[in-house]
């Protein structure tokens, strides 16, 4: 079946539409993502579809991250004229009995229940709320009152645990594919460029070059143009291209079809992380789908118009996210980036004018130009308008990913969506940006997420890592961590990076192995300096930022690590040892029953000792003890 028009497209959104939200048996998505995977929800989903297998009114499918990834399995149940629920934690044990219950109109065990949907519709969907007339569950909370979905706006992640990303048809469903339709039918390529750039949609990978500008540049220089995604994310901690991918993939393959008309191409590529195979596996099934109906190919919706898209997979190699070393490797050769004195919107791939966004960029693209650039920018702030997705991760007590507006504290960010620190401990720093970000301390968290302010501080916003710090964190032994990922992932085209991320990874090393010089401080940053300004490509010039915020914000801590030759935070194993208080142990024995060295002696309600000779530092008995009575000296 081939969609001809905006028309037919809408017949098709409105069968489909009533399926999701009137269904006629027990419709039962389960959590399918990467995460939902890892935390059993496979072997939940095999489990639910061997006992329902679709002839006895449940209807068992897959689905994408709701973001809430801690509670995984998630699981979302809705029945005709009954509430739609999400249950938590819904691995193979519970699962059976969690839809029995269901069905049955058993709601009596909270624990299972995370919340009830109040209003199931996306930002693309203009219809009346489909449960409006069902009565709710009284003492269940609704999931937009939850603290961790509280603050959210869905824009990228609008589909994302709701549909199931297999089923073309669940995303028309939601408003997906009539954004490109009507721009198709009653737009210029140049009024497409006007919208997105009074947007002030800004690219999502990293740098935040203006979408809109980036676009009109592209389009102005001749030759055969190309569309290409950059869903290389290689940060640490970071996962928000890969879960749009595997919950949402139209929404990315829309906004590059937007794109193409905006610019004039006919060919697009997603280069994506080898290391992603169920995103490349549901990005095959999308792009195929997408041909079946006629929304790729020669002769789109019988217009002039043709585009096709390609899939790429990359080695993982880091410095492949850079969008020269990406087109180089898209080309087949060494991805090794080059010097930008020529722009890839006018030379990029084979030569060609090339528009390269990330796959959170495209998906916000159709529903800019179905809501309008009016309403994308009045939210965030001045310099950063919209939405942007984290992933929270780290010490803190709810990790997921979370779609705010731009200008959120990362305050809020940390303690009302977050939950906080685990444990209670203080906060010590967040790091945002990846390898390449800085790490942001307590004192800061009021600050306003956006591009401006973030580079303020000595960060950046990346591609949207988001990493807590609690007060055991050593951020000398941070900066080291990071800088040692960079020097493996430099690509060692230039000096600057190749050497100076040596170097100042050598000094880290020797500080926190307690060989420390006076000088060491001001040589890092001289250093950093060095590798800041004469780097080739944004690896190398972004590297320093972990050294000189936490040199900045943390002296006290390398002065300690130097000077004293102590580390506060009890990382570094050559410059600290764990001794129990005699006044704060009771002697409760836990120590000793979880040390696996038999490091920890005394008797019963009695004060107890640590060993020296024989403690390996592990620090089993330092988070095991719940009187603080194991100190780090």
């Amino acid at each position: 079946m081939k969609i001809m028009s905006i028309k037919h497209l809408e017949t098709v959104r409105r069968q489909y539409s009533k399926r999701l939200y009137d269904p006629e048996a027990t419709e039962v998505k389960i959590g399918m993502a990467s995460c939902g995977i890892a935390a059993g929800g496979k072997a939940a989903f095999e489990k639910a579809i061997k006992e329902f297998p679709g002839d006895n009114g449940v209807k068992i499918s897959p689905t994408g991250c709701l973001g809430f990834c801690e509670k995984e399995p998630l699981i979302e149940i809705a029945a005709k004229n009954r509430p739609r629920l999400v249950y938590q934690n819904a691995t193979d044990d519970k699962i059976i009995a969690i839809i029995n219950a269901y069905r049955n109109g058993d709601f009596t065990n909270r624990k299972w229940i995370l919340g009830q949907v109040r209003d199931p519709r996306g930002v693309m969907e203009d219809i009346a709320n489909p449960l409006a007339g069902i009565q709710p569950l009284g003492d269940v909370p609704f999931l937009e009152e939850i603290p961790f979905f509280k603050d959210q706006m869905k824009i990228a992640l609008r589909n994302c645990g709701y549909i199931d990303p297999d089923r073309i048809e669940e995303y028309m469903a939601r408003g997906g594919y009539a954004s490109f339709l009507h721009v198709l039918h009653h737009m210029a390529p140049a009024e497409i460029i006007r919208i997105v750039k009074n947007s002030g949609l800004r690219g999502r990978g990293g740098g935040g070059f203006p979408t809109g500008a980036k676009w009109e540049t592209c389009a102005a220089h001749s030759g055969e143009r190309y569309v290409i995604c950059n869903a290389d994310e290689g940060d640490p901690g970071a996962y928000m291209d890969r879960s749009i991918l595997e919950g949402d993939p139209h929404s990315v393959i829309e906004g590059m079809l937007i794109a193409a008309l905006a610019i004039g191409s006919g060919q697009g590529y997603i280069y994506v992380r080898k290391e992603y195979p169920l995103a490349v596996k549901r990005l095959k099934t999308a792009i195929g789908q997408a041909e079946a109906f006629g929304l790729l190919g020669d002769r789109i919706a019988g217009s002039a118009f043709g585009f096709k898209i390609k899939i790429s997979t990359g080695a993982g190699a880091f410095v492949c996210g850079e969008s020269t070393a990406l087109m180089a490797s898209l080309e087949g050769t060494v991805g090794r980036p080059r010097a930008k004195y020529i722009h890839t919107v006018e030379k990029g791939f084979r030569g060609s004018p090339s528009n390269l966004n990330n796959v959170e960029t495209y998906a916000c693209v159709p529903v800019i130009l179905h809501k309008g650039a009016d309403w994308f920018a009045s939210m965030g702030t001045e310099g950063s308008k919209g939405t942007k997705v984290f992933s929270l991760v780290g010490k803190v007590k709810h990790t997921g990913l979370v779609e705010v507006p731009m200008g959120m504290s990362l305050r809020d960010i940390v303690f009302k969506i977050g939950g906080g620190v685990v444990k209670g401990k203080t906060l010590k720093a967040v790091q945002t940006g990846g390898p390449s970000g800085g790490c942001i301390p307590e004192k800061l968290l009021d600050l306003p997420v956006d591009y401006q302010k973030l580079a303020q501080v000595g960060s950046i916003m990346g591609s949207g890592g988001m990493i807590v710090m609690d007060r055991d964190t050593c951020m000398v032994d941070i900066a080291r961590y990071f800088l040692d990922f960079l020097k493996e992932e430099s690509c060692g085209q230039c000096i600057p990076c190749r050497e100076g991320i040596k170097q100042m990874l050598d000094i880290l090393n020797n500080i926190c192995q307690g060989n420390g010089k006076e000088s060491d401080i001001a040589l890092l940053e001289e250093l950093a300096g060095m590798v800041k300004d004469a780097s080739l490509c944004g690896l190398g010039t972004s590297a320093p930022n972990p050294v000189l915020t936490t040199i900045s914000y943390f002296r006290d801590e390398y002065e300690a690590h130097i000077r004293d030759k102590k580390c506060p935070a009890g990382v570094c194993k050559a410059l600290f040892h764990y001794e129990i208080d005699p006044q704060a142990c009771n002697g409760c024995r836990l120590c000793f029953l979880k040390c696996p060295q038999q490091a920890v002696a005394g008797e019963k309600k009695q004060p107890h000792e640590v060993n020296q000779e024989k403690c390996i530092k592990c620090g089993i008995c330092y988070e095991a003890c719940k009187f603080d009575a194991v100190v780090i000296k």
